[in-house]
């Protein structure tokens, strides 16, 4: 969750004019939506965690954390020069969260895969991290 926060904060810290999207209409609404849909799903890994919430209480959550996430970041490129606030990236956000959700609640199958996926991703980092700890770690030696 935390990556992907830091991603979409790296991007929004970028100047606008160092920004290259594909010229394709509506190539950066598409690129709202992408990256806040991933969001979401780093987000229902987190919340669907606390087994005694509801499916609709854990996609409400997310979507709500997502909107204030993309509130935030909306806020900060305020800041950025040759970038601004745009109600219309907002809503291309939350169309992200807001589809994965959906299909999250709806799908079964789509919530068996994202927690496979979440869990094999763990066991590959912990096992990074593990190897990296022994290998630096001057008293294994």
């Amino acid at each position: 969750m935390f990556l992907v926060m830091g991603i979409i904060f790296f991007f929004s810290h970028q100047a606008g004019n160092t920004l290259y999207l594909p010229p394709l209409p509506g190539a950066d609404k598409i690129c709202h939506m992408g990256i806040y849909g991933l969001l979401a799903m780093a987000v229902l890994w987190y919340f669907s965690s606390a087994k005694q919430l509801s499916l609709v209480k854990v996609a409400l959550k997310t979507v709500f954390f997502c909107l204030l996430y993309g509130m935030s970041d909306e806020f900060h490129q305020s800041f950025i020069p040759q970038r601004s606030v745009s109600g219309l990236d907002l809503l291309a956000d939350l169309a992200g969260a807001i589809m994965v959700c959906a299909i999250w609640i709806n799908s079964r199958k789509f919530r068996v895969y994202l927690e496979y996926w979440y869990m094999t991703l763990a066991r590959k980092l912990e096992r990074y991290y593990i190897h990296n700890k022994f290998k630096n770690d001057s008293s294994w030696h």
